[in-house]
C-alpha cells in the first residue's frame, strides 16, 4: 500500500523530492522517490531515494555516512512534488557543501591584509567548520560498527563517564594552552609553538566532544540548531 496514496507519480513511477533542513528551512537537495523509496524512508526514519543512474533504491549517506533523518513529509498543492524535512548528518552535497545549491567554494586565496586573521569562512564556503561533518561521519560509523583496534571504539565502550572525563581533561588543556599563548603574546615572544599547541588541544576537545555526542546518540545538528535559534534572537 502506498504510504501517501494521493501522490501523483510520473509515468516512470517517480516523484521529485525537495529536501530542506529542519533547523532553518534551507533547501539541501532535490532527488527522486518512488513508492519503494517513500516506504523505506517512513519505515526507517532515514531518507531514501530512487537512483535513476543506478536503477535501484538508494539511502542517502549509505557510503558517505551523511544521512538525512526524516522529520516530516508533505505534498505540494498538485500532489506531484514531495517536501522532505530532515535533520542532516554532515554535508548533503557530494562536494562537501551543506547544500547542493551552495556555489563552489572560493579558491581559498585572500587579500594580504586578511591573511593574519586566518581562513575567512562565508555562507557559500563554510570551511573550515564544515569539515567537522566529515569527522562526525567517521565517529558515527565507529559507533555503529565498533571496529576492533579503534581508539574511538575504546572510548565508546568506556561509556559516558569515561568520555566525559576526557572532555573535562581536554577542556582544561585548552585553558592552559590559551593562557600560555596569552603569556607569550604579552611578553612579545614568538607564538608559533604556543599557538600550535592551542590549536592541537582545541582539536582534541572538539573530537572528544563529538565522541560524547555519539555515545549519547545525539547528532551535532541538534546543538547547531540551538545555536541558530539563539543567534536569531540576538539584537
Amino acid at each position: 500500500m502506498d504510504p501517501l496514496p494521493d501522490i501523483r507519480y510520473g509515468p516512470d513511477g517517480l516523484v521529485p523530492a525537495v529536501v530542506k533542513d529542519a533547523a532553518d528551512g534551507r533547501v539541501l537537495m532535490v532527488a527522486w522517490m518512488d513508492a519503494e523509496a517513500l516506504r523505506a524512508t517512513i519505515d526507517t526514519g532515514l531518507v531514501h531515494f530512487h537512483s535513476r543512474s543506478r536503477g535501484r533504491l538508494w539511502r542517502k549517506g549509505e557510503t558517505s555516512g551523511n544521512v538525512l533523518h526524516l522529520r516530516d513529509l508533505s505534498l505540494d498543492c498538485d500532489a506531484d512534488t514531495l517536501l522532505v524535512t530532515a535533520a542532516p548528518v554532515g554535508p548533503t552535497c557530494h562536494r562537501g557543501m551543506r547544500s547542493c545549491f551552495d556555489p563552489e567554494p572560493e579558491t581559498g586565496m585572500v587579500a594580504p591584509a586578511q591573511r593574519s586573521a586566518g581562513p575567512q569562512p562565508t555562507e557559500a564556503n563554510p570551511e573550515p567548520f564544515a569539515w567537522l561533518a566529515t569527522l562526525w561521519a567517521t565517529i558515527a560509523s565507529r559507533a555503529a560498527e565498533l571496529p576492533a583496534g579503534s581508539y574511538t571504539t575504546a572510548l565508546l565502550k568506556g561509556g559516558v563517564d569515561a568520555i566525559a572525563r576526557k572532555v573535562t581533561e581536554e577542556a582544561t588543556e585548552v585553558l592552559i594552552a590559551a593562557k600560555d599563548d596569552a603569556a607569550a603574546e604579552a611578553s612579545g615572544s614568538d607564538r608559533a609553538a604556543t599557538s600550535e599547541n592551542l590549536a592541537g588541544e582545541t582539536a582534541d576537545l572538539l573530537y572528544h566532544t563529538l565522541v560524547l555526542l555519539a555515545e549519547r546518540n545525539l547528532p551535532p545538528s541538534e546543538a547547531i540548531a540551538v545555536l541558530r535559534s539563539r543567534h536569531q534572537v540576538q539584537p
